[in-house]
Order: C-alpha cells, then sequence, then structure tokens
C-alpha cells in the first residue's frame, strides 16, 4: 500500500491521460459494435476497476478492443439481441478462468520478439492514420477501430485537404506544440510540468477554445447524457439465461474468450517489452482477472473486454508507475459520466487526436526501422510483414502473418545454425552478434524448431579445437541447461554451473580464460524463476557448505525492494525478483573484480549482459 500511496504522484495524471484517451475509444468501439453507447462506458470502468484490481500488469490497461468489434456486431445479429450477446460475454469469461487456472497464459511466451515490435509499430502508424483526419478537422470517417485501417482511410486522407476545418487545425497546430515542448524542453526543467502531464494541458485548451472556436457537433465529444439517476441506472442491462439452451451462444462465447485471450496476451507481450525495467507479467493471473472482468461486464450491459495496447502504452509513455493508475482511470471514467458529462462533450476530437498522434508516433519512431534493420534480415522482414499484415486486414491476421515469416527465416537459419563454428568464424563475430546469436536460439528452443545437427560430426569437428562464442553462467538446476536453452551445439558455448549463479574467484578465472584466452565475445549471467538457492537464501538456509553459497545471494535480497511484505520462499513474486536482483549484482560485481574483464569491455571486445530463464514457458528475457 505503501509503494502505491508513494506512486500516486506519478500514477494520477497518467491515470488522466488515460481517461481521456480511453473515454473516446469506449464510445467509438460501442458504436461500430452496434451495441448501446453505454456499454462500451461499462467495459471501460469494469477494465479499470475490476481488471485491473485482479491483474498482476503494472501497466496493462482493460477495456473495449476495438479487434472484437466486427465479431460483437455479427453475433449480436446471430443471437437476436444484445441481452441473449450479453450472456455469450458472460460465458466467454468463464471460459477465460478456466484457460487461467489450467495455466494457458504462457503462449505469449511463444509470439517472437520481431513480430511484437512489428506489432507496436503497426498500431502507431494506425493512430497516426486514423487521427489525422479528426486533427484536421474532417470527421466523416466515423471509424474508431484503431487496430485496423482500410483504403478508404488512405482515400479519406486526400478527401481531408479539400474538407479542413480551421478551427480543428489551430488547435491541434497548438496542441501538438504544447505535447512536444512539454516532453522535449518543460517536462526537464521543472517538477510541475513532470506533475502535470502534457495530455492533461492539451485537453483543458481544447475545452477553453471550443468556447471561442466554431467547432460542429460531430468534432467534439458525444457522451449520452441522463437526467436523473434512476435514468442512469437504466443504462445497465442484464443477460437472458433463458437462452443457455442455445448452442449458438455457447459458440459465440468460445470464439469471443479466443479472441479476446489472444488480444490480451498479445497486449501483454508488447508492454512488458516496451517497460524499461523489463517487469514480467503473470499471464495466467492475467488470463483470470480478464475472465472475471468478462463475466462482470456482461453481468451489467458492458461489451468483452480485453487488455488493450492504444491505453496500455499510453499509460506507461506518460508516466505511470504501477496499476494503481489503470484503476484510478476506471474509477475518472464513472465518476465523469455521473457528474460531468457536459463537460467532457466540449472537449475537441482534434484534442484527443493530437495525444493520440503524439502516441502514435512514439511507437513508430523511424528509430525503430533502423533497429529492426540493423538486427538482420531475419528480423527485419517478420517486423516489416506484421506492420503491412496489419494495414492491409487487422491485427491478428498483421500478427499471423509476421509469426509465418519468422518460422520461414528460423527454418532457414536453422539450418546455419548446425554448423560447427571454425575459429574463423568465431573470430568475425562480434559481441552484438553474439547476444543475436542466443536470442535466435532461445527463440528456436521455445518454437520447438531446433537446428538440425549432427552430433557425431560435431564430435569429430571438434575433437581438436573448440571456438565457442559466449561463456554462460547460470545455475545448477537441472531444468536450466544452457545449450538446450540457448539451442546451442557441441563447441559453442562454454557452460559455468553453480548453484544460484553466484560469483566466486575461480568462477571469475573461468570467464577470464574464456573471453581473454579462448576469444569468447560475451559474458552472460543467467538467473530463472523458481530458483531453489535463491528459495534457501530468502529463508535464511544455514546447512554446511551451502551457508556460505546462500549468503553470497543476501545482497540481492536487501537490494529488491519492492515488495514489503512475505518476503520468503513461499512468495514465488518475491523469490523470482530476488533472482532478477541477483543477476544485477553479478553484473556490477564482475567487472569490479576482474580487471581483465572491464578492460575487454571498455575496449568493446566483449559484452556483459544478463537474463532470466522462465522454466514454465522455456523463454529468456535479456537484460543488456
Amino acid at each position: 500500500m505503501k509503494n502505491y500511496i508513494n506512486n500516486l504522484r506519478h500514477d494520477f495524471p497518467a491515470s488522466v491521460v488515460v481517461f481521456f484517451v480511453a473515454l473516446p475509444l469506449c464510445l467509438g468501439i460501442a458504436l461500430a459494435s452496434g451495441a448501446p453507447l453505454f456499454a462500451g462506458i461499462i467495459s471501460g470502468i469494469v477494465g479499470g476497476v475490476v481488471v485491473g484490481t485482479l491483474s498482476g500488469s503494472r501497466f496493462g490497461v482493460s477495456g473495449p478492443a476495438a479487434g472484437l468489434a466486427v465479431i460483437v456486431l455479427n453475433y449480436i445479429a446471430t443471437l437476436g439481441s444484445w441481452e441473449n450477446f450479453l450472456l455469450a460475454t458472460v460465458l466467454a469469461g468463464v471460459i477465460q478462468l478456466v484457460m487461467g487456472f489450467m495455466r494457458l497464459g504462457t503462449i505469449a511466451s511463444y509470439f517472437p520478439s520481431s513480430v511484437i515490435k512489428g506489432m507496436l509499430v503497426g498500431i502507431g502508424i494506425i493512430i497516426i492514420i486514423k487521427q489525422l483526419p479528426h486533427a484536421l478537422g474532417y470527421d466523416a470517417m466515423n471509424d474508431n477501430d484503431v487496430e485496423s485501417v482500410t483504403l478508404n482511410n488512405i482515400l479519406d486522407l486526400q478527401n481531408t485537404v479539400s474538407h479542413l476545418t480551421p478551427a480543428a487545425i489551430i488547435i491541434s497546430l497548438i496542441s501538438i506544440s504544447l505535447l512536444i515542448a512539454w516532453d522535449n524542453y518543460l517536462s526537464k526543467k521543472h517538477k510541475f510540468f513532470r506533475l502535470i502531464q502534457g495530455p492533461l494541458v492539451v485537453v483543458i485548451f481544447g475545452i477553453i477554445a471550443s468556447n471561442f472556436l466554431q467547432l460542429q457537433d460531430h468534432q467534439i465529444v458525444q457522451l449520452p447524457l441522463t437526467q436523473s439517476a434512476a435514468e442512469f441506472f437504466m443504462q445497465f442491462t442484464t443477460p437472458n439465461f433463458d437462452f443457455l439452451s442455445n448452442i449458438e451462444v455457447y459458440k459465440a462465447a468460445v470464439v469471443i474468450a479466443l479472441v479476446a485471450s489472444i488480444e490480451t496476451l498479445l497486449s501483454v507481450e508488447a508492454i512488458d517489452n516496451l517497460d524499461p525495467h523489463k517487469h514480467i507479467t503473470p499471464t495466467n493471473r492475467e488470463l483470470k482477472a480478464q475472465g472475471v472482468g468478462n463475466i462482470v461486464s456482461g453481468l451489467i450491459g458492458g461489451l468483452p473486454i480485453t487488455q488493450v495496447i492504444v491505453r496500455s502504452s499510453a499509460n506507461l509513455q506518460f508516466g505511470a508507475k504501477s496499476k494503481l493508475s489503470t484503476i484510478i482511470h476506471g474509477f475518472l471514467l464513472l465518476i465523469a459520466v455521473i457528474s460531468i458529462p457536459n463537460v467532457l462533450n466540449m472537449i475537441p476530437l482534434a484534442s484527443l487526436a493530437c495525444v493520440l498522434l503524439f502516441l502514435g508516433y512514439k511507437l513508430a519512431k523511424p528509430k525503430n526501422f533502423r533497429e529492426a534493420y540493423d538486427s538482420g534480415l531475419q528480423n527485419f522482414m517478420p517486423f516489416i510483414a506484421t506492420i503491412a499484415g496489419m494495414i492491409a486486414f487487422d491485427l491478428l491476421k498483421g500478427v499471423l502473418i509476421g509469426i509465418a515469416i519468422f518460422l520461414f527465416y528460423r527454418i532457414k537459419k536453422g539450418e546455419k545454425a548446425s554448423i560447427t563454428l571454425t575459429k574463423e568464424v568465431r573470430d568475425s563475430i562480434s559481441p552484438k552478434e553474439a547476444i543475436t546469436m542466443l536470442k535466435e536460439g532461445n527463440e528456436r528452443f521455445v518454437n520447438n524448431l531446433n537446428a538440425n545437427r549432427n552430433l557425431l560430426k560435431q564430435i569429430n569437428e571438434t575433437s581438436d579445437s573448440q571456438h565457442p562464442f559466449a561463456i554462460i553462467l547460470s545455475c545448477i538446476d537441472s531444468r536450466t541447461s544452457a545449450e538446450l536453452i540457448f539451442d546451442q551445439g557441441l563447441g559453442d558455448i562454454f557452460s559455468c554451473r553453480i548453484a544460484g549463479n553466484v560469483l566466486n574467484d575461480d568462477i571469475l578465472g573461468s570467464m577470464e580464460f574464456a573471453c581473454k584466452f579462448a576469444g569468447a565475445k560475451l559474458i552472460m549471467v543467467l538467473g530463472h524463476t523458481a530458483c531453489g538457492a535463491v528459495k534457501g537464501a530468502c529463508d535464511d538456509v544455514k546447512a554446511g557448505h551451502l551457508t556460505a553459497l546462500l549468503h553470497k545471494i543476501k545482497p540481492a535480497i536487501k537490494h529488491e525492494k519492492s515488495i514489503k511484505e512475505h518476503r520468503n520462499a513461499n512468495n514465488d513474486e518475491f523469490v523470482d525478483k530476488v533472482a532478477e536482483m541477483n543477476v544485477a549484482v553479478a553484473l556490477k560485481q564482475i567487472p569490479k573484480q576482474s580487471s581483465i574483464i572491464k578492460d575487454m569491455i571498455e575496449k568493446e571486445q566483449i559484452a556483459l549482459i544478463g537474463g532470466m530463464y522462465d522454466i514454465t514457458s522455456g523463454v529468456v528475457k535479456f537484460y543488456h
């Protein structure tokens, strides 16, 4: 609780930004789904308050998803009424709960990083295409689907030029200028400008400007108005449970549960990738939270819920520190529709569009294309294919296209990976390329696309000499064999194993030998989840020589301060946090204790990185 209070100064401003992003999307998605407009608000409130409370995601924001709009629209017609469809939403939530208890959340780990990065850039480009007409005052599109774009939208951009609204352009120019100044200059000058976020100032400016500039009704927010508490509660709808005997409602529930779960897990993976602190969201817990959210939303008349990338990335980008931001945004939606709908109906769409344009640019920066290109064709092509597929079709189709291209290149790459390293090949590898080789190996391992090696041939080829490109310090845990995890063959890596992947003089000497004399280009310290040695250290176990070994993990326990209660081996989250910190401590100690390694790092002859292996999914999170 103390952490949440300390983070409130960051979380509240971020929640206000997310609120202003979520509000028009909730309404627009409801409209596109053929559902009552208030249903979008209900699902936004439930996504924020209910799912936000139950979720383990720090930055994830849940609510109605544009990717489900067509599915909702079709099934309302198929099932015959809105009340019948609400029953399907409740059943979908039950299915998601079961999926969470069956631990199916780990499928998120199988999405390639190049596809996830392409998805984020694709979302950014689509946001820009969708919101530019609103920013210029051309609002004939009436299309709030921010996860796909059609040829008509491109044509609308051409038509926009001849249908400009001067008032909207003025608001947009000033709003964009404010956002740029706030982000690049003012927030760095004074704490006040970090406390009050730029998007909030843009919205306030928009409300003031709308009273002096002439805008059409369709160019401002349109929130449903109610005259009394009774009229407000009349907007809530309950499911038709008499429809339980109809097989079609179960078909709809399965489709909604599967699509909503996939979109949620894609968002989780994407936001975890954006998180500068690389926190790992528990995906099974997320599925359970989404399930409860959909049950509640369906029971009171809301749309189906997923975790959504646009709102989640806005939450992270605008300074949130904990899930309190998500919860507050849900309460803000509730308070707003009850108390100030008239004020909200003064916000120009141009103001909101500028906030989204700014977010879209951050997601789709040119730097992201350059980094993808520099990572090699095998990563760049799935990245580009994902973006193209999203723009041409929708988010899910784009991701599937990206994965197909990824698999094609990984199969080809697997053939090359089966070749035994020679001294010439190893010497030509840069430290950055060595990191890429481990990442690609782990992706092959996770996707069960292991390189087809002739181990007998490799025995013969390495009998006279070995030329490993990396040394990996990992735990003795029987589930954490580095050769398997990174899909490496004989002679590819040095493997140094000790309980708790702790450092000592012998291990440092082994690292010095591997890099200075044997030519390795990379040192990696690899921790793992559910580490027995870390658990022993957390419970202060003392037993013979093990006592001294576990004592080396104590600094990590001391430095791990995010969890205040239940700091023992029974708390899985605490154990994994300590394991992460143990890796970080080792990474700091290695160059401090070895002048040879420090000198090689400074000369960029080698690289030093960390990683965390998830024993439930096989995925390694890399820390550079």
